[in-house]
């Protein structure tokens, strides 16, 4: 790969060295742990100084896809998800804009009682049967999301849906429903026994919990989410901008 940056380019030097070394650690060398040229060769080869370089690197580490160790090297975190406040996502297109391949281990669907966060969104009886899909998620060989999601009576679905589509795409292709707003809680618990099968870690090991309470672009509740995460897998990225 080609460690040349562009001196002319209105785009400010740290930015382009942010851009090459995304560009870098998508290989497969560094993705498999090689470690990367320290700060000193690689602010040589790109000709900057080094804390220019470190900027880059810092924003990196920041958003969990470097790990940098004392008088060890920087090398690239294992793949994790990345959550964005500003620009949510399905966990579909999630896995798609970082590369990721989905793979469904359980899927499961029934009518049943929700819990009181679901009936309340929803603004329907406490006692209401509502279509719930529950399903373990994640990359080829390693599920690390359990997700349980109840749906608005209000939508028409029968459950002979196309599931193994993205949701948000089926809902809006079937129903006309377009989703906008999500409102997110991000908490931690241990795992239980059966959470901790699923997601095959230890019973007690921190989980990372997710609920969305997903509405339309005319402000109508359409599901309640709640997603439970390996913590060694979801990150979780906000940012905030004084104006």
């Amino acid at each position: 790969m080609k460690l040349e940056l562009d001196p002319s380019s209105s785009l400010p030097l740290h930015q382009q060295a942010e851009e090459l070394l995304r560009r870098m650690i998508r290989q497969e060398e560094y993705r498999k742990g090689q470690l990367l040229p320290s700060e000193v060769e690689l602010s040589h080869q790109l000709n900057i100084s080094r804390n220019t370089l470190r900027q880059a690197i810092n924003r990196l580490v920041y958003e969990g896809l470097l790990i940098r160790k004392k008088s060890y090297g920087t090398t690239v975190a294992p793949q994790k998800v990345m959550g964005n406040a500003r620009n949510w996502m399905s966990f579909s297109q999630e896995m798609k804009t970082q590369g990721m391949e989905v793979e469904n281990f359980e899927l499961h669907l029934s009518r049943k009682k929700a819990p009181s966060e679901a009936t309340e969104f929803f603004n329907v009886d406490s006692d209401s049967k509502l279509l719930c899909l529950q399903r373990l998620r994640g990359r080829p060989g390693q599920p690390f999301v359990y997700f349980i999601s109840y749906f608005n009576p209000s939508i028409p679905m029968t459950g002979g849906e196309d599931l193994t589509m993205p949701l948000y795409e089926n809902l809006q292709r079937k129903y006309g429903i377009r989703v906008k707003t999500s409102r997110e809680m991000i908490s931690a618990q241990a795992a239980s026994a059966d959470l901790a099968d699923k997601l095959e870690i230890a019973e007690g090991e921190p989980i990372l919990v997710r609920k969305r309470f997903v509405l339309d672009v005319n402000n109508m509740p359409v599901e309640f989410n709640v997603g439970y995460y390996r913590a060694d897998s979801f990150t979780y990225s906000i940012e905030f901008v004084n104006e």
